[in-house]
């Protein structure tokens, strides 16, 4: 998708993104640039109400204490 910039900096965000990530009227967007690109992220009206079980099921403690382990070894001199 393309879209166009005014002279006043301002685009249209296209109408299957806005579909398809739920973007209305007064949602605000942050622009992320790494040097060799950018992009827009929505930002949800509650940031901590859109993150509430997002690591559920993923053995996320099992994960960090296996880390932990590897890295104990790693520093543990021979």
């Amino acid at each position: 998708m393309q879209t166009a910039v005014t002279k006043r900096g301002q685009t249209v965000v296209p109408a299957a993104i806005r579909r398809r990530y739920h973007i209305e009227g007064g949602a605000r967007l942050v622009w992320l640039d790494d040097g060799e690109t950018i992009r827009v992220v929505p930002v949800p009206d509650d940031p901590l109400a859109a993150l509430r079980g997002c690591g559920r099921g993923d053995g996320l403690t099992e994960l960090l204490l296996a880390e932990r382990s590897r890295d104990r070894d790693r520093e543990t001199p021979s």
